[in-house]
């Protein structure tokens, strides 16, 4: 399975979905459980203040991910679009232009952030006490961008072009050698929140020798080629039109949480900015399982959608939904449950873990249906549908979270924030059905003219 992408038009979708998503789900999800084990060494290892500090730094790295997924969401669904089409060069093309924005993004990207750091940290909402943690670990993350953006971007290309078992490698073998590293260096050789970032930087090089490698290799599906390295301007304007949509989304996540962390600055201090970190943690969890699930039906609705195969896009769609309010009910139901078992995971502070436990039960209300909204929103952006992609995914955050983050807290306080979000799932997860319900409307119609 993992060398003939062509199956994505032939199998049973079902069983497609389980090949594909799980080995992105396990790949997502042992990322976000790195960084929540990374999360519980800082916060046991460097104290309370550092947790505040990680999450100082939230906006920062939504930052970062949003120019490497301008560029990897977009190569990787027009990648896989070009395989259904049966279109290899274009497909080969895809991945040299990812590569190199990439590289020109993250160059770009990491040296202005570089340059300006204490002053964007200090927008940010950081504290004379904060923003020297958040700094030792943004300088170090900064200086390894590049090798960051090969690594997802490539990754991503591997995925998409028929091998979801070697992607979820890269993330296991990342993961795991941050897992041995980070309490190395934080523990061992005492070097704070740089020993975290060292951590993560040096994973991140070890994922990128194992993706480059894998299309340097003349066998893989699609490889690097001398002839196609002459940069297009249409394939770049392609490119960037679908990874739009994951690129607005995380540039306003970045807007959201400095809202966010001026909000808790002023109504609750660092402590609540600590306790929302620990809140950022456990829902982008559940949420990282969702996008790996959206990540395995990206290739097959993209490859089925460029083969003209309608059914087999709906049948995948259909499976995705409801995987998706599957993934996010669990995970409601267990911090409704048990908020502050999972607060004191990653601190001892009491203090802290109170703020957390309160703000998480609120928080989750809606979080059952989060997960067809994002399944929704990526199905547009797999099937080249940019605008409508860019459209739900503005809602959430700027339409419907933004305003009510504006508003509830100057009556409600630290409540107001945390009922902001539930308020705003609800919101974008109806504007998303309804789109949704209106495109298939339409393609039904078409087919009936046909």
């Amino acid at each position: 399975m993992d060398n003939n992408p062509h199956i994505l038009g032939t199998e049973h979708i079902g069983k497609l979905l389980l090949q594909y998503s799980i080995p992105a789900i396990i790949g997502m999800t042992v990322t976000s459980i790195y960084n929540i084990i990374d999360s519980i060494f800082i916060g046991h290892g460097i104290g309370a203040m550092a947790i505040a500090g990680l999450a100082i730094s939230f906006p920062l790295m939504n930052l970062i991910i949003a120019f490497c997924t301008l560029v990897s969401a977009g190569g990787s669904a027009i990648a896989s679009i070009r395989l259904g089409q049966k279109d290899m060069s274009g497909a080969t093309e895809i991945l040299s232009h990812t590569l190199i924005l990439c590289i020109v993004n993250a160059i770009l990207f990491g040296t202005l952030s570089y340059l300006f750091l204490d002053d964007i940290l200090i927008f940010f909402g950081a504290s004379l006490e904060t923003l020297p943690y958040a700094r030792d670990f943004m300088q170090i993350i900064l200086w390894g961008t590049p090798v960051a953006y090969t690594m997802i971007g490539l990754n991503n290309i591997m995925r998409a072009t028929g091998y979801p078992r070697k992607a979820m490698l890269t993330s296991m073998v990342t993961v795991l050698a941050n897992i041995v590293l980070a309490p190395i260096f934080i523990f061992q050789f005492k070097w704070g929140m740089k020993g975290a970032a060292t951590a993560t930087v040096i994973s991140q090089l070890i994922g990128m020798v194992w993706v480059v490698s894998h299309f340097f290799n003349t066998k893989s599906t699609i490889h690097f080629e001398e002839k196609i390295w002459k940069i297009k301007i249409r394939i770049i304007n392609n490119i960037f039109s679908i990874g739009m949509s994951p690129f607005l989304m995380n540039v306003c996540a970045c807007i959201i949480v400095v809202i966010i962390n001026n909000s808790l600055q002023k109504h609750g201090g660092d402590l609540a900015i600590g306790a929302y970190g620990i809140v950022n943690r456990l829902l982008t969890l559940y949420v990282m399982v969702v996008l790996g699930l959206t990540m395995g039906m990206q290739p097959i609705i993209g490859y089925n959608f460029g083969a003209q195969k309608t059914n087999r896009v709906k049948q995948a769609l259909h499976l995705g939904i409801i995987s998706g309010i599957i993934i996010t009910t669990s995970g409601f139901i267990i911090c409704e449950l048990f908020p502050y078992t999972v607060s004191t995971i990653f601190t001892n502070n009491d203090e802290l873990i109170k703020l957390a436990a309160e703000g998480i039960r609120i928080a989750v209300l809606m979080f059952p249906v989060v997960g067809a909204q994002i399944v929704i929103t990526n199905f547009f952006q797999s099937i080249g549908k940019a605008k409508i992609s860019i459209f739900l995914s503005l809602t959430r955050q700027l339409f419907y979270f933004l305003p009510f983050l504006l508003l509830l807290p100057s009556k409600w306080g630290l409540k107001g924030i945390w009922a902001s979000m539930p308020i705003s799932d609800f919101l974008a997860f109806i504007t998303a059905v309804t789109i949704l319900i209106i495109y298939k409307r339409t393609v039904d119609r078409r087919e009936i003219k046909q």
